[in-house]
């Protein structure tokens, strides 16, 4: 789900109009839509507001076989963030597939503007919901962030997780690319067995996973909403990093979470590290300065 205030281009209800891909998934759904509006804004998928006699939904749809399981994996992702804590979190009305089209039908959430409580409300919230540990890394499954499948494999230590399942995966295709060096891996592999070292140890924290700013909204109560997560237990500073990427929250948020959930000395020193996993996902996907950038974080760490 992308921010509710982006431009919405209304289309009158009309099944002559209606994309052949939608009305399976209407039926589908239970739902009778009096009209849909196309949501602009996200980056792979289509999404739609729906409109029916009683409710209002998001509706977004994407190839099946191109991404297996993505919206599958993305309802449970939320449900886990909706259970854990006390952001506002889309609730999940159903998800599947039709003529080779997934779809993941939410809750529709009215965008609204912040107000006094928002920031810290939203920093506590994310506290709260990094407070729910568990005793290993990883989750119950394979995921995406955005269009990249993501490792989520059960291990015991954060350095180990963060290597195996983040960090070189990603060096390894960008290398076979030639966008990498051999250096690069090296570089790569150098840092990789002095991670748990440069991380403070703390039990694994639910994360959101895509913590940036694209991915929450303000609703229109002025609370805070999340979705589009890449969820799984890692170290609680990796969304923190996120965060701070692409222009960053409001201070108050983190001024809230420290009150909350103190984080660990040095921790805006770690920011580099926390921040390459997505920086690796960015270089990946778009290339550019994003793949520089990666490299100098490497070297930086790697000596």
């Amino acid at each position: 789900m992308r921010r509710m205030n982006h431009i919405l281009k209304l289309v009158k209800f009309d099944h002559r109009l209606l994309p052949m891909n939608l009305q399976p998934i209407f039926t589908d759904c239970a739902l009778t839509v009096d009209r849909y509006e196309t949501v602009y804004g996200g980056d792979i998928n289509q999404c739609y507001h729906l409109y029916t006699t009683s409710k209002e939904y998001f509706l977004k749809i994407n190839d099946s076989v191109r991404y297996p399981c993505m919206f599958e994996k993305e309802a449970h992702g939320l449900n886990a963030l909706r259970g854990a804590g006390k952001l506002i979190i889309p609730e999940v009305i159903g998800h599947g597939i039709k003529n080779e089209h997934q779809y993941l039908l939410l809750e529709w959430l009215d965008a609204g503007n912040p107000v006094t409580e928002t920031w810290p409300s939203f920093g506590s919230g994310m506290a709260a919901l990094h407070k729910k540990t568990q005793i290993q890394f990883g989750w119950e499954e394979n995921n995406y962030i955005g269009s990249l499948p993501q490792i989520n494999t059960w291990l015991d230590h954060w350095g180990e997780f963060y290597s195996e399942c983040r960090i070189m995966p990603l060096v390894a295709i960008l290398g076979n690319r030639g966008l990498f060096t051999e250096n690069d891996r090296r570089h790569a592999e150098s840092l990789a067995v002095k991670l748990d070292g440069l991380f403070p140890p703390e039990p694994p924290a639910l994360l959101h996973g895509d913590l940036w700013s694209g991915n929450y909204m303000i609703t229109n109560r002025g609370e805070p909403a999340l979705f589009d997560p890449s969820v799984y237990y890692g170290h609680r500073e990796m969304d923190i990093g996120m965060s701070r990427l692409f222009g960053g929250f409001n201070n108050r948020f983190y001024e809230s979470y420290n009150e909350a959930y103190p984080l660990e000395p040095a921790w805006e020193q770690r920011l580099p590290l926390t921040q390459l996993y997505p920086l690796l996902v960015h270089a990946v996907l778009f290339g550019g300065s994003y793949t520089g950038r990666c490299r100098e974080i490497l070297k930086a760490f790697a000596g």
